[in-house]
């Protein structure tokens, strides 16, 4: 299990509001290249978003369906990257006494190739991902707030 957190300088709403937009996951989701559609009900439960991961010859489609949302506090997630299986990633998010937010991502293989290869390396690599999705996170909830 990969886990990161990170304090921002914004309100928890500012980062809410970009959660809450399905079409910016593209702009700090690493590896994201583009977002193909996202459902008019996004992020209620059982909401997905189809994306695009890589370029050119490497690219591949696929989607992130919502488990749970705790409105401006918690949205956990399954992402579906074929064909390494599906990822569960939970992204909470809580005041801190400064004013800003402090955002804990946590993120597994759930099913699939991953999944049955989970390595203290494969999380590793998944922290240094996640230490530049929640720094692209940060700078999109700065420009909303």
């Amino acid at each position: 299990m990969a886990t990161n957190s990170r304090t921002f300088a914004v309100p928890r709403e500012a980062v809410w509001r970009v959660l809450i937009d399905g079409r910016s996951y593209s702009s700090w989701v690493v590896g994201t290249s583009a977002i193909r559609r996202v459902d008019h009900h996004w992020p209620a439960a059982g909401s997905r978003l189809d994306y695009r991961v890589g370029r050119g010859p490497l690219r591949h489609d696929g989607h992130t369906e919502v488990l749970s949302v705790d409105e401006g506090k918690c949205l956990e997630l399954e992402a579906h990257a074929w064909p390494l299986g599906t990822a569960r990633i939970e992204l909470r998010l809580d005041d801190n006494p400064d004013g800003g937010c402090r955002v804990v991502m946590v993120e597994h293989p759930a099913q699939g190739s991953a999944a049955a290869l989970h390595n203290p390396i494969g999380d590793g690599l998944l922290k240094l991902r996640n230490l530049e999705a929640l720094r692209r996170l940060e700078k999109l909830a700065r420009q909303k707030s």
